[in-house]
């Protein structure tokens, strides 16, 4: 017993150095952002757990292949989901973005969310410059 004891409380200090603590804004956040320069608004739904933050923001306006009437290339299809990841800090912290396209398209963005009060804003610094309000579900 007088081995095994040490070995515990060595366990159990281990556990207590990994272990994150809790942060302010856990929860799941949800909102739309306006539609930005490319009339493209974004549906948002992101989760940070323990700091660590990790979601997706979908075009509803994205469009698959369309018919090509006139025979003219068609233009190249804008990106439908993003997915999002980033660690959230007290105040402002960014999030990087990936967009769901081919790797030859492959399109990265950084987005800034400030946290104000019960809500999170999300700011795109190029591309379309979005703005959208994530409030906690």
């Amino acid at each position: 017993m007088k081995k095994l004891l040490p070995l515990l409380l060595v366990v159990s200090m281990v556990t207590v150095v990994h272990a994150q603590s809790a942060s302010p804004l856990d929860g799941t956040w949800r909102g739309r952002s306006d539609g930005g320069s490319c009339q493209a608004p974004l549906d948002y739904a992101i989760t940070i757990e323990d700091g660590f933050v990790d979601g997706t923001a979908f075009d509803t306006t994205a469009h698959g292949p369309v018919p090509n009437l006139k025979k003219a290339p068609p233009p190249p299809p804008g990106p439908g989901l993003w997915q999002l990841h980033g660690v959230a800090k007290p105040g402002s912290f960014s999030l990087l973005a990936v967009a769901s396209v081919k790797a030859e398209d492959r399109r990265v963005e950084r987005l800034t969310v400030i946290a104000q009060g019960a809500v999170l804003v999300v700011t795109e610094g190029g591309g379309c410059g979005r703005t959208a309000r994530l409030a906690r579900k």
